[in-house]
């Protein structure tokens, strides 16, 4: 015997039956700090500094397992009463100046600040060059009277040739 089930009511049934394997997977919620003054800095420092897994993303933002991590190391920097400026240097101590959003201006960051225009501007120079010299190879690379005799027989037999 065939069931006569409205189709929005099988869509239903169809969505309810996909979404209770997703329901009994879900995790938890990450307890955040007993203070919420002490998480809204957290949050507010670790939007400065980046992802060591992501690094493209914030360390607030990030998902990954290192970067709840990290979120938890700024939490017990900040209950034994560090400032952000001592949690910040503790992190670059330890990760280096990379986990931060905007590393300091010395030597050994030059790259990072200056690498992408350096490349600019020698990827300008290279195009320049390639383009002066394809000029000036297609400037010499003129047809002597014998080809263009040969050219013109050719192009002229083709014509003719009906």
């Amino acid at each position: 015997m065939r069931l006569n089930i409205k189709p929005a009511l099988r869509a239903g049934m169809v969505a309810l039956v996909l979404w209770l394997p997703l329901a009994a997977i879900a995790g938890e919620a990450v307890p955040v700090a007993q203070d919420p003054v002490l998480e809204q800095r957290m949050i507010a420092l670790s939007e400065d500094l980046r992802c060591l897994v992501c690094q493209n993303e914030s360390l607030a933002g990030s998902r990954a397992d290192l970067a709840q991590d990290l979120r938890q190391e700024i939490r017990e920097q900040m209950r034994a009463g560090k400032s952000d400026k001592e949690v910040v240097s503790y992190l670059t101590q330890r990760y280096g100046d990379f986990v931060l959003y905007k590393p300091p201006l010395k030597p050994l960051t030059w790259l990072l600040w200056f690498g992408p225009f350096a490349l600019l501007i020698g990827a300008a120079g290279g195009f320049y060059f390639y383009l002066k010299r394809r000029g000036t190879r297609l400037a010499s690379e003129t047809l002597s009277a014998e080809e263009k005799q040969r050219v013109e027989a050719l192009l002229g037999s083709n014509g003719n040739e009906s």
